[in-house]
């Protein structure tokens, strides 16, 4: 396995695309070869708990694979009146980070730079009479569940011919917040509104991967039981290596309904577009594939066509929809690959970690599709050094140059289901859209 320790990365040239993600056109067409029933069509482990040494987010309660899900602590906040609630998932500060046992991304500190909005500004107050617990934090803006979720498939599948997501934020909303007085910036998706019962079916007042919301439990004098969250987790890849993180917020309303996300437009202001690890970045790349394979005994499968026919993505995410747990829990997602991962070897990389992720959607050429080239990738570098050697087989949407599309997604690591991830598979290549010692070499 090479080194990655003399690797700086970043996007060395960014294509520019006006041509919105609804309206990409893609081909559905699968290999035609049909892989035998015994193949593992997601490596790693797929049921029961998963253990705490796999798990990244130590803050995560539990990771429960047979229901596709993983349990997180639960806070409290406030918007005008209104009680809300919401997840801690990364911090700016390593302290900060290590206190609250929450994944340390450093780029979280650049979220505001031209772009005040994009991180919430709030106060913290204790509760009356509060003895042991945490203060309310006090919310500037906050997303509406109230909306229904409404996915339909289109003529070739993807795009969809109908996107609506279930959640939308006001004008005012971002997952990312600071308290007055400190520099430290948190990424705090809000997941509820409002009080138990909460709507865990429909999801009218609960983000669209709410499973179970389970309320602080009232004990006796001394005892303390909070309250925690139980989201629908994702299948992904990084460094070649099976991972599961959650999806909270997209830019865009087409990816925001596919991903059961929250629609936030102002995250596509975030600084900064293709800036990937340069200075003053808050984003990391996210790699989709839009005419991957399909099929869920398909080894090969990846991409949205895959989980919109194979992740039974139009339905309502719930414990009693057992049918789409298992769908993704077996390989029905859209399998995008990461870029950066907090345990990775290389400092640069492992520092390089944020949840922001900027979709580089990838789409095979037809002759890729024709000759059933269009196989599953793992691996940033891979797809990076593929998009600069063949064109002709892997392109951005519609054919444009690989690259951004300034599409924008809050996707928190959660755990890695086989071996840690440490290292990429392969060296990029001089030009493959990342920046290495040979990028200054002419």
């Amino acid at each position: 396995m090479p080194t990655k320790r003399t690797l700086r990365r970043g996007l060395a040239t960014v294509a520019t695309l006006t041509v919105p993600l609804t309206v990409f056109a893609i081909s559905t067409s699968t290999a035609s070869s049909v892989p035998a029933a015994s193949d593992q069509i997601i490596p790693g482990q797929t049921d029961g708990t998963l253990p705490r040494d796999k798990i990244v987010l130590e803050s995560a309660v539990t990771v429960d694979l047979n229901q596709h899900s993983a349990t997180l602590p639960l806070h409290q906040g406030v918007f005008n009146g209104k009680t809300v609630w919401y997840v801690i998932t990364e911090a700016s500060d390593e302290g900060a980070a290590s206190d609250l046992n929450v994944n340390f991304a450093p780029k979280l500190a650049n979220m505001g730079n031209n772009c005040s909005a994009c991180v919430q500004d709030l106060t913290l107050t204790a509760p009356a009479g509060n003895k042991f617990g945490e203060g309310i934090a006090h919310f500037q803006g906050i997303p509406d569940f109230s909306p229904t979720r409404v996915l339909k498939q289109g003529p070739n599948v993807f795009p969809p011919a109908v996107a609506k997501p279930g959640g939308v934020g006001d004008d005012r909303y971002s997952p990312f917040i600071r308290f007055k007085g400190s520099t430290t910036a948190y990424n705090a998706p809000i997941v509820a509104t409002g009080h138990a019962p909460f709507d865990v079916i429909h999801h009218s007042d609960t983000a669209d991967r709410v499973l179970k919301i389970n309320p602080a439990k009232k004990a006796g004098p001394g005892e303390y039981y909070a309250p925690s969250v139980q989201l629908l987790i994702i299948n992904g890849f990084d460094s070649g290596q099976p991972i599961i993180y959650i999806s909270t917020e997209a830019s865009d309303a087409a990816t925001a309904t596919l991903e059961r996300a929250t629609y936030v437009p102002l995250l596509a202001k975030t600084p900064f577009r293709g800036g990937d690890d340069f200075l003053g970045s808050a984003r990391e790349r996210i790699f989709t594939f839009v005419n991957g394979q399909h099929g869920l005994n398909n080894p090969e499968a990846q991409g949205l066509t895959h989980l919109i026919l194979d992740g039974r993505a139009s339905e309502d995410a719930n414990l009693k929809n057992q049918k789409l747990i298992s769908a993704l829990r077996l390989g029905g997602d859209s399998l995008n690959v990461q870029g950066d991962f907090p345990t990775l070897k290389d400092p640069h990389r492992k520092f390089a970690y944020s949840p922001l992720w900027e979709a580089q959607f990838a789409q095979w050429t037809d002759k890729a599709v024709a000759r059933g080239l269009n196989t599953r990738q793992t691996d940033e570098f891979q797809i990076l050094n593929l998009a600069k050697r063949r064109p002709d087989l892997l392109t951005g949407p519609e054919g444009v140059p690989f690259g951004s599309t300034n599409v924008l997604i809050n996707c928190p690591v959660i755990a890695f289901t086989a071996k840690m991830p440490t290292e990429d598979l392969v060296v990029p290549l001089p030009g493959a859209q990342v920046e290495t010692r040979a990028s200054f070499q002419h």
